[in-house]
């Protein structure tokens, strides 16, 4: 059995290049920059007011002496001309500073009669004043290639005046779940069938680091059956392909088997985890094929360990393994054997609201209800001696992202 970061280690050696595109910036979010965002112009361009009140000049400011009103400046319609000596300006947020001006004064701080506006305190040069490039200058770097873009990255872009972005393209992922017992939900089962849940799990985890994922639904452990739906996936120019089930070596388990006369290259197929042991990964030209486990919990973990940080590297994650923290456990943890332990977990706050995490005992690789309640995976080592209550552990959080 391949140790798991060696598994990845190999794996990540032969991730393809999917190259790059350009977005507009309202289908940018949750894309990975494929180059930095450059900013083409100073932010703010011109200085501003960073409040409502008055431009003046705070050489010229005694409180109780009064300035004569000159004019207003609002945002996008300046003061026009110079502030000439004895005079203020009346101004808004965010707009342009008059010529001679070099502080303003906020409005509660004012008293006006007529146009003649006296004022409290002296200010300081600068007070309240956005200057030019205080934000940022053109040619700034802002942002570096490999982030995924959020929100407030998406507002500083449009600030910078980019319309659209460079990002990383993704690659199209196909599944097929394997096995004469699966049904789809809705089905009545026969005596010896189960409902088919793989692909609910896989398709919304996949899914946001794709192009697109395709599922290409059930397929009856035949292997002329299974044959067609690989070759399908394959001429449909994938450039992931997950199957589930079948990734064993049992008498009808006939997943590997199709997959080499198919020309893959199989890499590993056994895995020193749990859950999650009969893992396989293989290449076929450029595509990168994946044989997961059939029961529930080891499908979702192992996509959750292995596929999903391998979806991000080749989209460019810097950080394909995020998100990853260390928590305090509630409860003590046993002594592990061989294999890595992805032990689930639930989260929970203390009485001054920091994270901890609790384990959840249960192992059954079937037992999809624990998985479902949980929100967390604690990492327990390989030939771990165990833990006490309190003890600070590695865990992934599963709802993150």
């Amino acid at each position: 059995m391949m140790p798991v970061d060696e598994a990845i280690e190999r794996i990540f050696r032969k991730l393809p290049t999917l190259g790059s595109e350009t977005v507009p910036l309202a289908k940018a979010h949750g894309r990975v920059l494929a180059r930095p965002l450059v900013a083409t112009h100073s932010q703010p361009p011109f200085d501003a007011s960073a409040m409502d009140g008055y431009a003046v000049r705070a050489a010229e400011v005694v409180p109780g002496r009064p300035l004569k009103l000159a004019g207003t400046s609002q945002a996008g319609a300046r003061f026009v001309g110079m502030m000439e000596h004895g005079q203020c300006v009346r101004i808004f947020t965010g707009a342009p500073m008059p010529i001679g001006a070099d502080a303003v004064i906020m409005q509660e701080e004012a008293t006006a009669k007529g146009n003649q506006i006296s004022f409290e305190k002296v200010p300081k040069p600068g007070q309240s004043v956005r200057r030019q490039g205080f934000e940022f200058l053109r040619g700034t770097e802002l942002l570096p290639a490999g982030v995924g873009l959020t929100p407030a990255m998406l507002n500083l872009a449009a600030s910078a005046n980019r319309p659209e972005l460079q990002v990383t393209r993704r690659p199209r992922v196909a599944i097929v779940a394997t096995g004469d017992e699966l049904v789809p939900p809705g089905s009545l089962p026969g005596p010896d069938q189960i409902i088919a849940s793989n692909s609910y799990g896989l398709v919304p985890m996949l899914s946001p680091y794709a192009e697109e994922v395709i599922d290409l639904g059930i397929v009856k452990d035949d292997k002329g059956l299974i044959e067609a739906a690989l070759l399908r996936a394959f001429d449909a120019g994938v450039d992931v392909l997950v199957t589930t089930g079948g990734a064993s070596v049992g008498e009808r388990d006939y997943v590997q088997e199709v997959l080499r006369d198919l020309g893959v290259q199989l890499d590993f197929w056994k895995l020193r985890m749990r859950p999650g042991k009969p893992l396989m990964f293989g290449t076929r030209g450029k595509t990168l094929v994946f044989g997961l486990p059939g029961n529930p919990v080891s499908a979702l973990v192992t996509a959750t360990i292995i596929l999903k940080p391998t979806l991000r590297a080749m989209v460019g994650h810097t950080d394909p393994f995020w998100p990853r923290i260390a928590l305090p456990t509630l409860q003590g943890l046993p002594p592990n054997g061989p294999r890595r332990h992805y032990m689930r977990a639930s989260l929970s706050r203390n009485e001054i609201g920091y994270l901890q995490v609790t384990p959840i005992f249960e192992t059954d690789s079937s037992h999809s209800t624990s998985l479902a309640l949980a929100d967390a995976l604690i990492v327990v080592p390989e030939d771990d001696p165990g833990v006490p209550p309190g003890a600070i552990v590695d865990v992934i959080p599963l709802n993150w992202g």
